[in-house]
């Protein structure tokens, strides 16, 4: 049966239907036994992932497995598992040890599947939206902060409206190909050159509406507010989980169903790829809170991750799913360290809270280090083979100056990054930190650092695997 495809999504989807009700039966009280078996249950969907050897398509053409949403899922579901892990203490510490919070993870975790495997663009909205929702709960999850009571709020609003966008571009694809299928679109605007008016607006809104879920130039601006009132573990879910789904969905609804637009979207693409570098380098440089900090980045590491689709081509797509899965983990590493630093019981989030920590926690301020020094782009670690394969293929593309603007962006970040090392190894602890009891996050961060370091040595591991699953897209 064709629906086996799907497994992996079914799966998870039945389970989390399951330990819902079970958590509305048992209360809170059961909530670390939810963690618990919430993880089991994305490693179990990951094993079968892992083993699934066919590909095709299922429920009448409108969900597609193919090696790109392979190579994807696997990482997504990685960085639910970690979101879990290093969710728990922090949960623990601040009182929302509520039920709903594991399960609105993997809610979001199948909602993502969803998305990375749309073949249609009603799928596509649906998976989005299923995402979605979870996370607008989760962003507010603390309800006694008011930070994020308005960090859910304005994630709620600004992502019903960028939805609008998205549906209304749809509407206008739809009503001038009659279609809702990536092939048959791909087969309506293949040839094209001059496609009609409304064709036009239709690409621009749906890139709109794409664009604000992965919180690229123009479409930022909810991203240092959410990233900021956001538990830190939630933000850490939305830095890795979230974006990188929305990445692969952009690239796939580009390269796939709007192919034969590809002069026009990689206009679009362009002008957000530049703006993204520039603005998150520089408005990153006057940033006092670290998760504003990170928000900041990750605007900044979307537009270096847009410089691979805009290359396009296998090499393009490759040179993207290599960056972003070296950033997904950089990220997740970086969050682990803030959530194992806190001060009097509360979480450590100034960038000045920082200071002196090579002194009272070393392994962890290396940690921090490797991370930095990953994302400033320094050899030879990871983050520096990231950027490296995204600005080739720009150049090999013909863009070089869109490399160029990359280098010099990723120059001017480079600031901010190093700021932080200073700080670490160089200033005077304000007041001493708290000690760091919770050894799965320490080891978590531990493990994450060592992949940044150990790349440059088993790189093709990676690579190949994004070249498989960038091959799978061009059929």
């Amino acid at each position: 049966m064709m629906a086996m495809l799907a497994t992996p999504e079914i799966f998870l989807a039945l389970s989390g239907l399951i330990l819902l009700v079970g958590g509305v039966f048992k209360g809170d009280a059961a909530t670390p036994k939810l963690f618990v078996l919430t993880g089991l249950v994305l490693a179990a969907a990951l094993v079968l992932l892992a083993s699934q050897a066919n590909y095709g398509t299922a429920f009448h053409g409108m969900f597609i497995a193919d090696g790109f949403s392979r190579f994807v899922k696997i990482i997504l579901l990685v960085a639910a598992i970690l979101s879990l892990i290093l969710a728990w203490p922090y949960v623990a510490r601040h009182a929302m040890q509520r039920f709903e919070y594991p399960i609105l993870i993997l809610f979001a975790t199948v909602g993502m599947l969803l998305m990375v495997s749309a073949n249609n663009l009603m799928a596509l909205y649906v998976g989005l939206e299923l995402q979605s929702l979870a996370l607008y709960v989760l962003a507010s999850f603390r309800r006694d902060h008011a930070a994020s009571s308005e960090a859910g709020l304005k994630y709620f609003v600004l992502g019903a409206l960028s939805s609008g966008m998205l549906l209304y571009g749809i509407s206008l694809l739809y009503g001038y190909t009659g279609s809702l299928g990536f092939e048959t679109l791909r087969q309506a605007f293949a040839g094209q050159t001059q496609p009609a008016l409304g064709v036009i607006f239709g690409l621009v809104f749906v890139c709109a509406g794409l664009i604000f879920k992965v919180s690229a130039v123009p479409f930022h601006m909810w991203t240092p507010d959410v990233y900021q009132g956001a538990p830190t573990p939630v933000t850490a879910f939305f830095a890795a989980g979230p974006k990188l789904a929305a990445l692969a969905l952009l690239t796939r609804v580009m390269i796939q169903p709007l192919e034969g637009l590809t002069p026009q979207w990689t206009q679009i693409l362009l002008f957000a790829a530049v703006a993204s570098m520039l603005l998150g380098a520089l408005a990153g440089l006057a940033q006092g809170n670290l998760k504003r900090l990170m928000a900041y980045s990750s605007i900044a590491n979307v537009g270096f991750a847009l410089v691979g689709l805009v290359a396009g081509g296998e090499a393009g797509v490759q040179a993207l799913l290599i960056y972003l899965a070296i950033y997904f983990l950089n990220t997740l590493g970086i969050f682990a360290v803030m959530v194992a630093l806190r001060r009097n019981g509360e979480a450590v989030e100034q960038i000045s809270d920082l200071s002196g920590l090579s002194k009272t926690h070393p392994m962890l301020a290396l940690a921090m280090v490797t991370f930095m020094f990953s994302l400033a782009g320094v050899p030879p670690l990871a983050g520096f083979f990231g950027k490296y394969f995204v600005f080739l293929a720009a150049v090999k593309a013909g863009y070089v100056a869109l490399a160029i603007i990359g280098v010099l962006a990723s120059t001017v970040a480079a600031y901010y990054y190093l700021r932080l090392i200073k700080m670490m190894y160089f200033d005077e602890a304000t007041a001493p930190l708290d000690a760091v009891p919770e050894r799965t996050v320490t080891v978590t961060a531990g493990l994450a650092a060592l992949a940044m370091v150990l790349f440059v040595f088993y790189p093709s591991f990676l690579t190949d695997s994004a070249l498989v699953a960038a091959k799978s897209l061009f059929y």
